[in-house]
């Protein structure tokens, strides 16, 4: 519209916006162009607004051309000048004051001529059309506050001020628990509130974010979340002490201090209903604050005599006064915020150890078993700098269990130097004290100490341990589940799954190459019929030319194994050469028994559905292990002893993540997997699949707005996750023209005066080629650019000419030029470059490990030291790494042994650390029968 153009106009010359000293009238402008649909309010209300949209600037997020967001930092040439304007930015919503808060912007922008103008830059917006928001209704605009990202209005910084009112600045605080840089902090705090996903922010947001990996904006989410939860119970915390009358400003300021919900305990506890009050309460109920008050301000008018009351309990003779007003004052050193400080200080330079022992009682009447277990921890102690964390959770769990007592030591040094400092420093009386008060004042401050500071730095150690212990664990359950789902599936060929048992016998099911069930069994190869049922599994194989079999590792495993493994060695099978494999089962039979498996194999006996499941993990273990609650599948540590609802969230953001990375087919993929691609929950997933049962399949990802309930937001965090399978569209699209014509005909006839028919719109859609790439449809327009610079067509992706033209091009402008030209950045380009040249089908998941198959068995008793084998990493733990070498007992790898020059070049690795599903070559150190242990030394992974 013109009057658009003219606001285009206006913003040109930005250099001169940011020195013009007529503030209101910038307002005014950026006000009219950020909150559009509020055009009412915003006259009615202009200095509301004014503050709501200068602080916009604060946080370093910008709109620019081609919907993408843009940050402050990542332009190379001028990265000397601008970490200096983004260090201060996360200050900023501190400043409550219009005037000064102008002002200090004004001068930024003047100062830092560069940052001004990637501030400063204006939407020019050509290409509104291609995201088909404009014809969306009012609601529909409401629902989605930023289209891909955009900062349409402040959610920012005025929010995080509302919401936080503490003493402390959430970027700040964020930043230094992470370690991650200030401005990455402040935009991921947008984009969560903005409720973007992690998969879509690791690889649609990667300027914004400083290429984080998804594991450490986990770890910022997870930070965030706890600062909000401390700033949210703080603040009913003050609304209850208001009420209740209680509020001094002291008491409010240190509220406002804590950063952590034990900080706040420790503040709070003394004034919580209920509790008949500490020691200083029920003397200050006496009257004895002033006396205390006094020994510390004017003591040479203080008569402590004066304050005795023969017939009151707690003043009945001078002893009693005198323990009252050390009650008062050890409560007052106990709470001072200089004090704490100076005792954490010190104690950050002394020898702090945390000590376990065998309690006495367990050595009396517990089970022989348990006490055994936690044998290496019956005399333990260590430096809490140096204490790792599997050694926390282990006796955390012993103290659960009453088997060990354990103790944080202390040294005397920082009792006496702390006591000491109080009485000559930091509480030294103003005037001179008698030796009856000196007295007192010591008496206060070792009681203050032993009594409420020690107690009170023994629970942060622990809670700090046990909390960092908790999180390494969860994450490293998370790195693990990672590695599992990602195992590399074995596709075009035909598998036969094998539930291990004795009584029960083993459940057989063979699955064709596309995972349809064609045959299950039972069959009884423990009971002495093995010879007799032989016969009838070789008949399956030749049948349905099968030549790989899949056995679960749980009951009757190594039995099962041995069994085929002297069938193949006989080469029994002939002609075909079988293979076999183990696979965890964990998790199989309880989803046997889930609702998910009956409607998925109504017909089948829950017995075999294990069976179908353990061999459709080996060839699509992705889709299968989806269907398990993670917790289930076991590759943690510890895993009951943590947060149940971290490790939950932790697991299923893992999930989500793997999910969206590999991407879905639309078209073919279940109601369980789509569930968990990014922007998706049960009931859009369910909408897609009954819009896809109704319509037939989507043609292009334009048509996923046609689902019900898949809004612009949720559309645009699925979007680049769900593929398109070009050749299937193509070949539905011809055979459908003439019947689709003549129905959406007929549907138009039909639909006159009712709602507009899908089907309609069905006849005008057409494929589209970039859909079955990661590309993002926000940035199909910079593709097809891209497409036109290179001389490339759209039909040719994934081919190699293609890869050549690329190359062309990228060698000859590189990277950077040609994102220039493009008026991108380099990730987007990048992530385009990726899109159109991976092959067609392309999967990530075929860099990873691919299942161990095998011809011949070990035992365990023929192990020997200095055996050289191949094995298979189970489960990776801070202590070290099980590998399955094929005896039917994981071998240890302890994490001495695993040395970077022993991994693999060639991976990229997130952690110095193996994960399960890499084979490895290892060697035998140590065989122990009776506790059937093994040590192993890794030689190299393979």
């Amino acid at each position: 519209t013109s009057e658009s153009e003219e606001e285009e106009e206006e913003w040109e010359p930005k250099s001169k916006i940011a020195k013009r000293p007529r503030l209101p009238k910038k307002t005014e402008a950026k006000t009219k162009k950020a909150a559009a649909p509020q055009s009412a309010v915003a006259r009615k209300m202009v200095k509301k607004v004014a503050i709501k949209e200068e602080m916009d600037v604060s946080l370093p997020i910008t709109p620019v051309e081609d919907n993408k967001m843009q940050l402050l930092k990542p332009k190379e040439e001028n990265a000397g000048t601008k970490p200096k304007s983004l260090s201060r930015m996360p200050e900023v919503p501190k400043k409550i004051e219009v005037n000064s808060f102008q002002r200090k912007n004004q001068n930024s922008l003047v100062s830092d001529e560069k940052p001004s103008t990637s501030v400063l830059v204006v939407k020019q917006e050509k290409c509104e059309e291609e995201f088909a928001f404009d014809e969306q209704p009012s609601k529909k605009i409401k629902l989605n506050a930023c289209p891909e990202g955009k900062p349409v209005k402040n959610l920012g910084a005025n929010k995080i001020k509302e919401e936080f009112g503490m003493n402390w600045d959430i970027v700040q605080a964020l930043s230094e628990i992470t370690n991650v840089e200030p401005w990455v902090c402040a935009n991921l705090i947008r984009l969560f509130e903005e409720e973007n996903t992690i998969p879509f922010i690791a690889r649609y947001r990667k300027e914004l974010i400083n290429n984080l990996e998804a594991d450490a904006l986990r770890e910022v989410q997870h930070a965030l979340e706890e600062l909000r939860t401390v700033a949210k119970k703080t603040h009913t915390m003050i609304q209850k002490l208001k009420k209740e009358g209680k509020l001094s400003s002291c008491l409010l300021k240190g509220l406002l201090n804590c950063r952590t919900l034990e900080e706040l305990d420790h503040v709070s506890s003394p004034y919580k209903s209920g509790s008949k009050g500490t020691k200083a309460q029920r003397a200050k109920q006496l009257g004895l604050e002033p006396a205390a008050l006094s020994l510390l301000q004017n003591p040479v008018e203080l008569n402590l005599f004066s304050y005795i009351r023969p017939n009151t309990k707690g003043l009945a003779n001078i002893q009693e006064v005198e323990a009252g007003v050390q009650h008062i004052l050890a409560d007052i050193f106990a709470k001072d915020k200089d004090t704490l400080d100076f005792v954490r200080k010190l104690c950050q330079q002394r020898y702090i150890s945390i000590q376990s022992t065998l309690a006495k009682v367990s050595s009396k009447n517990g089970n022989e078993k348990d006490i055994d277990k936690f044998q290496l921890y019956h005399e333990f102690s260590c430096n809490i700098k140096n204490i790792q964390h599997h050694q926390i959770l282990a006796i955390n769990r012993g103290e659960n269990l009453k088997i060990l007592t354990v103790k944080v030591n202390i040294p005397d040094g920082v009792k006496n130097e702390f006591c000491w400092w109080c009485v000559n420093e930091r509480w030294r009386p103003k005037q001179f004290l008698k030796p009856e008060f000196m007295r007192l004042l010591r008496s206060s401050v070792e009681d203050a100490y032993k009594r409420l500071i020690y107690p009170l730095l023994c629970r942060e150690f622990r809670s700090k341990l046990t909390s960092d212990a908790e999180k390494e664990s969860v994450m490293m359950f998370g790195r693990n589940l990672r590695q599992l789902l990602l195992t590399s599936p074995v596709r075009g060929r035909a598998l036969m799954g094998v539930d291990p048992g004795y009584k029960h016998g083993c459940k057989l099911a063979i699955i064709s190459p596309t995972s349809q069930i064609l045959h299950t069994d039972v069959v009884y190869l423990h009971s002495g019929q093995g010879f007799r049922e032989a016969e009838k599994i070789k008949r399956l194989l030749l049948q349905y030319n099968c030549s790989t079999v899949v056995i679960g590792n749980g009951t009757a495993c190594r039995e099962t194994e041995a069994y085929f493994a002297d069938l193949i060695m006989k080469k029994y099978f002939a002609p075909l050469d079988v293979v076999y494999c183990i696979v965890s089962e964990a998790g199989a039979s309880i989803y046997s028994v889930s609702p998910e498996a009956s409607k998925e194999m109504p017909d089948l006996d829950p017995n075999l559905r294990s069976a179908v499941s353990i061999a459709r993990r080996v060839q699509d273990p992705l889709a299968e292990l989806v269907k398990i609650e993670p917790k289930h599948i076991g590759v943690g540590m510890y895993q009951h002893d943590v947060s149940q609802t971290l490790l939950k969230a932790t697991l299923d953001s893992v999930v989500e993540e793997c999910v969206s990375f590999v991407g879905v087919d639309i078209n073919i993929c279940s109601e369980i997997l789509l569930r968990h691609i990014a922007g998706l929950n049960t009931n859009r997933a369910k909408n897609i699949i009954e819009w896809r049962e109704k319509n037939g399949p989507f043609i292009n990802r334009e048509q996923l707005k046609e689902v019900k309930g898949l809004g612009p937001k949720t559309f645009q965090q699925c979007a680049g996750f769900i593929r398109f399978n070009q050749e299937y569209i193509k070949t539905f699209c011809s055979n459908k023209k003439n019947e689709l014509g003549g129905r959406a005909l007929l549907t138009k006839a039909g639909a006159l005066g009712k709602k507009k028919s899908k089907l309609t719109s069905c006849t005008s859609q057409q494929p589209n080629p970039l859909d079955q790439t990661c590309i993002h449809p926000e940035s199909y327009n910079i593709a097809m650019r891209f497409l036109s610079l290179i001389g490339g067509n759209a039909n040719d992706i994934g081919k190699s000419d293609m890869q050549q033209k690329v190359n062309v091009v990228i060698q000859k402008e590189g990277l950077e030029g040609t994102a220039k030209k493009l008026n991108t950045t380099v990730h987007t380009l990048q992530l385009i470059i990726d899109g159109l040249t991976q092959p067609e089908g392309y999967d990530i998941r075929t860099d990873f490990d691919k299942p161990d198959f095998k011809r011949s068995i070990v035992c365990f008793e023929d192990l020997r030291v200095g055996a050289v084998l191949t094995g298979k990493v189970e489960n990776a733990t801070p202590f070290g790494v099980f590998v399955d070498i094929g005896v039917g007992k994981a071998g240890l790898i302890p994490v001495r042994s695993i040395t970077e020059a022993k991994l693999s070049k060639v991976k990229k690795r997130r952690s110095l650390g193996l994960g399960p599903g890499e084979r490895v070559e290892v060697k035998v150190l140590n065989v122990d029968i009776p506790r059937s242990r093994i040590t192993l030394d890794l030689i190299r992974v393979l």
